[in-house]
């Protein structure tokens, strides 16, 4: 039998689809330089010798470890080892409290049925759009009267306001997808709902936890603007450390040591995201997909 020529459409077809899988690929690698080159130059410009600040070359050259040492260097005032510390500190204590309140707060919105649920929900969506510099004033007020200005609670608590409405739509999504007939038989077996909830739901919904947990420290960690006004020198977070850093000349920022700073903070959230990725996907994309 002779063989025959493939038909004109199935060529089209395959023709659009290798058009449009080389759309998709050069898309991607246009979002991917444009968000890491930034983050390139900054480690290239930490490794660089202070004295060729502002060469341009792209690639690194005169290479040192000087910058990482003056980053850390407290001589001229600046506490950048603190500032982790207090970083970890308020960013773990956020995420925390933001993730044991969010859970029960998006279980009850999406599995329990009670007068004025969406209303509740309105309320949270509309404390997530509150602009942050509103509340700069009245905060500062606030915290001098009952003396927190320079504690951890003064940073901790409103950053729980912040991250909090995410964990709960996250959450809340999330556990509207799953099946109800796994807490109906944890009911019939004789589980009150909290046991229902404790040892079925929950266990099920660890890695929106999860990828809600790590979404929230970042946020956490990356505040600035209330954070420079109500912390102090002992409680400052690393924000506003890099912001204030001062080198030897008053007159002239330490550009090299800031890359430095700003490079050893940004690569453990990198690589922890990069080591975590197929759970946080999956934990955003999870709550989207119906049983």
């Amino acid at each position: 039998m002779a063989h025959r020529a493939p038909e004109a459409p199935v060529v089209i077809k395959r023709q659009r689809f290798r058009i449009g899988s080389l759309r998709v690929y050069v898309g991607v690698l246009i979002i991917l330089i444009w968000g890491l080159a930034p983050f390139y130059w900054m480690a290239v410009t930490a490794f660089r010798d202070p004295a060729y600040t502002f060469d341009t070359t792209p690639w690194p050259t005169h290479v040192t470890l000087t910058n990482f040492v003056n980053a850390f260097d407290t001589s001229r005032g600046n506490h950048f080892g603190q500032a982790l510390i207090n970083s970890l500190i308020i960013g773990g204590a956020t995420t925390l409290i933001a993730v044991v309140l969010g859970v029960f707060a998006a279980y009850a919105l999406a599995r329990v049925m009670f007068t004025g649920r969406y209303l509740v929900a309105g309320i949270i969506l509309g404390a997530s759009m509150f602009p942050v510099v509103a509340l700069v004033t009245p905060l500062f007020q606030l915290f001098t009267n009952i003396g927190w200005i320079g504690h951890y609670q003064a940073m901790i608590i409103p950053n729980i306001s912040f991250v909090l409405p995410m964990t709960v739509y996250i959450l809340a999504s999330f556990f509207s997808e799953l099946p109800w007939e796994l807490e109906e038989a944890a009911r019939i077996d004789g589980a009150n709902r909290f046991q229902a909830f404790r040892l079925v739901m929950l266990p099920l919904a660890a890695p929106a936890v999860f990828t809600t947990a790590i979404l929230a420290f970042i946020a956490a960690v990356n505040e600035y603007l209330l954070a420079r006004l109500l912390s102090s020198d002992a409680t400052e977070p690393v924000t506003v450390a890099i912001a204030r850093f001062s080198g030897n000349d008053p007159h002239v920022e330490p550009y090299t040591a800031i890359m430095a700073a700003g490079t050893i903070v940004t690569v453990p959230l990198v690589v922890m995201v990069l080591i975590f990725q197929r759970r946080i996907i999956s934990g955003l994309t999870a709550g989207g997909v119906k049983s």
